[in-house]
Parts: C-alpha cells; sequence; structure tokens
C-alpha cells in the first residue's frame, strides 16, 4: 500500500474519451490516452483492504491481482505490474477497453465512497507493456504428443488456446469467419476495440505456436454459414466427429450466437434486422475497405442506417454499440426501447454492495445521440406490439405501449397502462434483446447434452461434457455473459483439459498462475 491516505486524498476519477460530436466522426477508438500522473493517484486510491472484493467473489473472476498492481504502478514499477497483470488474465487490452468492470462494483473504496478507476488502471498496465515490448510469444520449451481442436476464436477459445500451448500442446483453432477473433473482431464496434489490437494478439498466439484455420465451419452445413453465401465454395465444412477421432481432446468455445427474436405482428416487413447482422457487417467492411468499396459483394450486405429513423429494440452493450454504429452512418433519428423501468441513480436497498450496482448509467452511445439529437435515446418500460407496414412491405414504424412494473398481469411480470398506445416512425429496425444460447452445430453432432437453459452441459472448472474428450467453455457453456468471464472459462477449460491429457490434478501451474519473467 503506497500511500496510507489516498483514498481520502484523491477522488475518483475516470479518463475521459473523446467528445461525442468529435469521435462521431470515424470509427477510430475514441478513448484518450492514460497519463502517469492518473494511475499513480488511482493507484493510490486502493486500500490494500484486508479482503479485496475487487478479485474474489463478486469481483474479477480471472481473480486479478488488482491491489498489487494498483500499488507497483503507484510506486512507478510499471514492468512488474505487468508481470502481476499478466499472471491472471491473458488479454487485459481487451477487458480494460471492453469489460463493465465488476471489480469495480466489489471495491471496498465503493462502499461509502466512489472505486478506484481499476479499468483505466489496467488498460494503461497493457498499453505500457506493448508500448516497452514486454509482450512477446513465449512457445513452450518442449511439446507433449497431445493435440487439441478448439472450435470458436473468441476469447475463451483464445485463452483456452494459449494456455493448452504453453502448456506444449498441439493447439488448432477454428473459425467460420474469415477472421480470427470472434465478437472481439465483429461483435465489438471498432471505435471499443479497435481490430488492429484483436489481430496484434493473434499474431502473438500464432507466433507461440497456436494454429488458426478460417472460414472453417465445423458443424455447419452448405446453405447457413452464418454470413457467407450458400454457394461459397470458400467455407470449409467440417464434421466435429472427425476432429474428435484425430485429436486427443475438443473445446467447443462456439459462444452464445442464437438472437433472441420478437415475434410480433409485422415481423416479416423488411428493414427489420438483428443487431449481430447489423454490427458484422458495419465491421466487416471497414476493415475490407472503410466503406468505400461498393464493388465488394460483402459490400452489399452492409445495413445503413444513413438517413433512416432507427429504433434499436433491447439495450445492454450490444443495443449501445447500435446506437453508436447508426450515428456514425448518419442516422436520422434514433430510438432505444427498454423493457425493464429505469434504473435508480443510486444502489437500491434490495442491491447492496458488493454487488454490481444496477444503476443509471449513460454510455458511449447514449451521449452521443443526446450530443447529435439533444435527448437520451432511451425509452424505459415499453413494450413493442406490430411493426407498421408502408403498404410496399417495408417496416415504416413501431406500434407500442408503455407497461408498468410495478403490477404484475396475468401473463407476465408487468401490466399493460390503459391509454399510453404510441407509435414510433422507424424504417431501420435493430433487435438487441440477448442471446437464447449456442447453435446447435458441433454439440448436436457429437451428443453433448443441454442444460435446462439450452447451454451446453457441463461444470464450472470441469467443463468436461457427457461425450468423452469434449469440453465446453464460453458463453456456449455459461450463458451470454462478459469477455472477462469468457477468459476465466477459456482458463479453467485449459487446465481441466491439461489435466485431462497429463493425468495430473488440476493445479495452479495448469491454469496458468505462474511466474513468467518478461523478456526484454
Amino acid at each position: 500500500m503506497g500511500s496510507h491516505t489516498g483514498f481520502i486524498d484523491f477522488r475518483r476519477t475516470t479518463v475521459p474519451y473523446k467528445t461525442p460530436l468529435d469521435r462521431l466522426r470515424d470509427f477510430n477508438e475514441f478513448g484518450t490516452p492514460v497519463t502517469e500522473h492518473f494511475t499513480k493517484e488511482q493507484g493510490a486510491r486502493c486500500m490494500d483492504c484486508g479482503v479485496p472484493f475487487c478479485m474474489s467473489g463478486t469481483g474479477c473472476p480471472v481473480d486479478n491481482l488488482i491491489p498489487e498492481w494498483n500499488d507497483l504502478v503507484y510506486e512507478g514499477r510499471w514492468r512488474e505490474a505487468y508481470e502481476k497483470l499478466d499472471l491472471t488474465n491473458n488479454f487485459p487490452e481487451f477487458t480494460g477497453r471492453v469489460c463493465p468492470a465488476p471489480c469495480e462494483g466489489s471495491c471496498c473504496a465503493g462502499v461509502y465512497e466512489s472505486p478506484v478507476a481499476i479499468k483505466n488502471i489496467e488498460q494503461a498496465i497493457t498499453d505500457r507493456a506493448w508500448s516497452e515490448g514486454w509482450v512477446v510469444p513465449r512457445p513452450p520449451a518442449k511439446r507433449t504428443d497431445k493435440s487439441v481442436a478448439i472450435v470458436g476464436s473468441g476469447p475463451a477459445g483464445l485463452a483456452a488456446a494459449q494456455q493448452l500451448n504453453r502448456a506444449g500442446h498441439t493447439v488448432t483453432v477454428y473459425e467460420r469467419h474469415d477472421r480470427i477473433g470472434g465478437l472481439l473482431t465483429y461483435g465489438i464496434p471498432n471505435m471499443k476495440l479497435d481490430k488492429a489490437i484483436v489481430q496484434r494478439r493473434v499474431d502473438q498466439l500464432e507466433a507461440e505456436g497456436v494454429k488458426f484455420v478460417t472460414r472453417a465451419f465445423v458443424g455447419g452445413d452448405p446453405g447457413d454459414a452464418a454470413g457467407a453465401a450458400p454457394d461459397d465454395d470458400t467455407i470449409q465444412y467440417i464434421d466435429p466427429q472427425e476432429l474428435l477421432d484425430t485429436n486427443d481432446a475438443v473445446l467447443l468455445a462456439t459462444g452464445s450466437t442464437r438472437p433472441r427474436d420478437l415475434p410480433i405482428a409485422g415481423r416479416e416487413l423488411n428493414g427489420i434486422h438483428f443487431a449481430m447482422e447489423f454490427l458484422h457487417a458495419n465491421t466487416k467492411t471497414l476493415v475490407d475497405s472503410g466503406h468505400t468499396n461498393d464493388t465488394d459483394p460483402e459490400f452489399e450486405k452492409l445495413i445503413d442506417a444513413k438517413d433512416k429513423h432507427v429504433v434499436v429494440i433491447g439495450g445492454g452493450d450490444t443495443g449501445n454499440d447500435c446506437l453508436g454504429t447508426s450515428l456514425r452512418h448518419g442516422c436520422k433519428s434514433l430510438t432505444n426501447f427498454e423493457l425493464l423501468a429505469e434504473p435508480p441513480a443510486e444502489r437500491a436497498p434490495d442491491n447492496p454492495w458488493p454487488q454490481w450496482p444496477k444503476i443509471f448509467r449513460s454510455d458511449y452511445g447514449h451521449q452521443e445521440s443526446a450530443a447529435t439529437f439533444g435527448r437520451d435515446p432511451r425509452e424505459f418500460a415499453i413494450l413493442s406490439k406490430a411493426f407498421l407496414d408502408d403498404g410496399e412491405g417495408n417496416v415504416c414504424g413501431i406500434r407500442t405501449v408503455r407497461i408498468d412494473w410495478s403490477k404484475p398481469g396475468d401473463k407476465a411480470p408487468f401490466s399493460e397502462v390503459p391509454g399510453t398506445e404510441q407509435n414510433f416512425e422507424a424504417d431501420l429496425v435493430l433487435l438487441a434483446m440477448g442471446f437464447l444460447g449456442p447453435e446447435a452445430g458441433p454439440g448436436a453432432k457429437l451428443g453433448v447434452v443441454n442444460d435446462q437453459r439450452s447451454n451446453f452441459a457441463a461444470e464450472f472448472g470441469d467443463h468436461r461434457t457427457n461425450v468423452d474428450k469434449v469440453f465446453v467453455a464460453g458463453d456456449c457453456r455459461r450463458g451470454q455473459s462478459l469477455i472477462v468471464w469468457a477468459i476465466a472459462e477459456g482458463r479453467k477449460a485449459a487446465a481441466s483439459i491439461d489435466a485431462y491429457l497429463t493425468g495430473k490434478p488440476v493445479g495452479d501451474e495448469a491454469a496458468g498462475r505462474v511466474q513468467v519473467t518478461v523478456s526484454a
């Protein structure tokens, strides 16, 4: 603990984004540089708690050694801070940018005051490590004779791949799209996470010996190639049984990719899309050609919000990303429907510390919409009743009604408020209501059973399924969740697979909790 009174001497501050109207000019990352003065002050606020809730329980699922690297940053010992961070988190440059920071929700400084800006410090540490050249490939000293196939290259798959590869096993990662990264690449917009940062980490894994196979649709069939045309001959369809027969273990890390639909009247109208269709196509055309090459077949899949009245149904990170992307396209108006009531400004009595604070927040998309149109785009406690037809098969609006969560109805935990029917203009509707679980694909073809929530069934920390040699990790096991949880799942699954392959018990070394000397 560098400063015994830091939490009294300094107030919480966070690293600001670029101003809303400035950042709307492009899809570049909107974060601003983190200064050493900032990290020193915020590191000083860490209280070196006897029980650091930030790194356990309701806090960080990868058990980041937060008080330790906070103190090291306060002391200016950046390289040691990175070594501590690298012990527990494979990809802190991702979590430092896009994780909602459950560690901060559980920070002891936040009981009566405000939490330490942990997320900003984490990003500062890893960005400095990359700039100083401390992050280098670390291939294993020797190889085992075991091989592992990983299906899915999101954060869970990549974390497991790095851990298993460093343990000496031969690891091949299969991805059905043309780039590695899963939702890190095509789900999160570039202004939140620059794709060069994702590729930089992929390059490191490849240099360490991880093998990547793109456009490989494991368990898929021609006609459902998720983003590819049915006759696309560049897609390789792979029987998951073949992977099981030719490897010592298979890890399914396919994510939770079945979107929740809204089956109300008019759903068949043109102009209604799932959020991931919109976000994937936007990033694909951005990284391919900067949205400029209209002769590219992929450009035809771009769902353009320019000059349209856009309604995003569903909040959360995905809905917010749809807001920010629509604004950058140049939409004419923007509205965001949220079924739940507006949350309180402060913790409610039934939401005590150290639980995640369920309070009203304004994320980047809300701020940008307010700066553009003069108002917050959100409409809370609103229920969509029907999509309206323009007479030519296109959506032109949505009929809605307000709801009251304090008065449960016969068939729902809310009731409709009489006399509150309202039509909203919309010629582009984006459905961002969450996900229902993994696509059946490889799991079904291998005979993996599902749990009651339709996810692949396996216990956290063990990750073995009912099928011998088959493990699962990430959102396909846990359900829709956070990147930091996906990393934790990937690491735990890797430890379990390593124990299975070697016959040794699952331990800290298998899970990657070993001190590593960072090369110069």
